[in-house]
């Protein structure tokens, strides 16, 4: 692995990880050993082909995880790829929870990130669900009929966005819940704001 084709911005990244730092420097280097680009993007470790996004290294409380950008496309002959929540459509992981799982993985982590290049190689895509098959909540209807410019910044959103809003919104078994979510969110669409930004 040379030097060259390290990213100074994950080199940084890694020196001010609080949890995963031993498990984050053991990913980087399996996935440098792969022959893709080191980049940071999303605030994370991303390694890509020819510009098109492959993996991304990424921790949470209970475990970090490589995370393949199109996973589903992926053979998982080891039923180890995870989908994060059941709203996430390309995307999977491998989770870990010490860099010993890590080193003992390092053989079938490479077969994986070699199948995922492969896979954007070929030109594959992930068939995504078209963002009419979600249904707006009624409350959000309602709300649109009373704030026409709502329903216009909303409609001016990303497709992902539109689509975290709906899902966000349409969580809650009760109507109220469902109205005091939209009634907390409704600035930030009409700042033109995702859910998460």
């Amino acid at each position: 692995m040379t030097n060259s084709k390290m990213n100074p911005k994950v080199d940084e990244f890694l020196s001010k990880a609080k949890k995963w730092q031993e498990e984050y420097s053991a990913l980087r280097n399996i996935v440098l050993d792969c022959e893709l680009t080191e980049e940071f993007k999303w605030m994370h470790p991303c390694y890509t082909l020819e510009k098109k996004n492959i993996v991304l290294i990424h921790g949470f409380k209970d475990y970090c995880a490589l995370l393949f950008h199109k996973g589903a496309l992926l053979k998982d002959a080891h039923g180890i790829l995870i989908q994060q929540t059941e709203n996430v459509q390309a995307a999977r992981q491998i989770r870990f929870t010490s860099v010993q799982e890590i080193v003992g993985m390092e053989t079938i982590i490479k077969e994986y990130i070699r199948e995922a290049i492969e896979v954007e190689k070929a030109g594959l895509e992930v068939p995504m669900k078209e963002h009419k098959e979600y249904i707006i909540p009624e409350e959000l209807h309602n709300k649109f009929d009373e704030m026409p410019t709502l329903k216009t910044a909303f409609e001016e959103l990303t497709p992902g966005r539109q689509r975290a809003y709906i899902l966000h919104f349409s969580q809650p078994k009760q109507s109220k819940t469902r109205v005091s979510r939209i009634e907390k969110y409704t600035q930030q669409i009409l700042d033109g704001k995702g859910l998460n930004d």
